[in-house]
């Protein structure tokens, strides 16, 4: 009777935890690692990551040609090790119109079919873009029928003129042809809340995905904020003073404050969220194995 009850008991336990697997996503990024011991620890992350039957992967995009060809190599790599859909970053900055057709096409003939559509930044602080995250857009989908991920920003992006003009660019993306809004990481979750509501606001019909930042480092966090216009509440750095040299402690930190995130976002409906990995999966693994993955 007792191995009969434990077995009912784990039964309903599988059932909850696949209906919630049913329910949640998750995708995860990575970027070209420096060299070969790097790269070793990058698809040992991908390989743990993959584990949780992820929606998709993607690989960032650097500024420069040496980093874009380690793009192009570990899409390839992570596609045939996962058979997972993997995304690579493109950007259009500092590259002609030709250039990214080119690119287009070379991705598609090789099975790629996703791609995370961006604008990008220069090096030269004072470079005039002459195309736009819309553009690559509207050229993606002319050269065939990609999958494309678009940015969005529920703080605002750093260069834009009000929150009005930020999300009618959005709506411009998904106009053009976006299937999806990936959003810059955050920790209010009122301001993705808000710039959901917006978007809806806006007849902006594509899911807005929330992008997730776990805290591995605050130092690290500070700089990534100050270059992305991302606001740190003042109860965090009140949380992570005198630990900087104490990363054990600011990691475990850093999980619960991004549990807190995902649950809440969960709790007001959403349903898919995507990981800025760092390329570590130790801690990002262990949260989504919390949510039912």
């Amino acid at each position: 009777m007792s191995f009969l009850k434990n077995k009912y008991h784990q039964d309903i336990i599988d059932q909850k935890l696949n209906s919630l697997n049913r329910l949640v996503q998750c995708s995860f990024e990575f970027f070209p690692p420096k060299n070969i011991h790097l790269e070793d620890k990058l698809f040992s992350s991908v390989m743990k990551l993959n584990e949780l039957r992820p929606f998709f992967f993607s690989v960032t995009y650097g500024a420069n040609s040496g980093e874009r060809e380690k793009t192009y190599k570990i899409v390839k790599q992570i596609h045939e090790k996962t058979s997972v859909t993997t995304a690579p970053h493109l950007t259009c900055v500092d590259s002609t119109p030709n250039e990214l057709k080119k690119l287009a096409k070379y991705y598609w003939n090789n099975g790629i079919r996703s791609i995370f559509a961006l604008r990008g930044d220069s090096n030269n602080k004072n470079h005039l873009h002459k195309m736009h995250a819309y553009d690559l857009v509207v050229l993606l989908k002319k050269i065939a029928d990609f999958d494309i991920s678009v940015a969005a920003y529920p703080e605002i992006h750093p260069e834009a003129k009000d929150a009005q003009s930020d999300i009618l660019n959005l709506k411009k993306k998904v106009d053009a042809g976006a299937n999806r809004a990936i959003t810059q990481f955050f920790f209010n979750t009122e301001s993705y809340l808000r710039f959901r509501d917006s978007c809806i606001k806006y007849n902006i019909n594509v899911e807005i995905i929330p992008g997730i930042l776990p805290i591995y480092n605050f130092e690290q966090l500070k700089r990534f904020a100050n270059m992305t216009n991302v606001s740190i509440p003042y109860w965090m750095f009140e949380i992570f003073d005198g630990l900087t040299n104490d990363l054990v402690t600011q990691k475990i930190i850093g999980a619960s404050i991004t549990i807190d995130i995902v649950n809440i976002l969960f709790k007001e409906g959403v349903k898919n969220f995507h990981f800025y990995t760092l390329n570590q999966a130790e801690v990002i693994y262990s949260i989504c194995r919390l949510f039912g993955l």
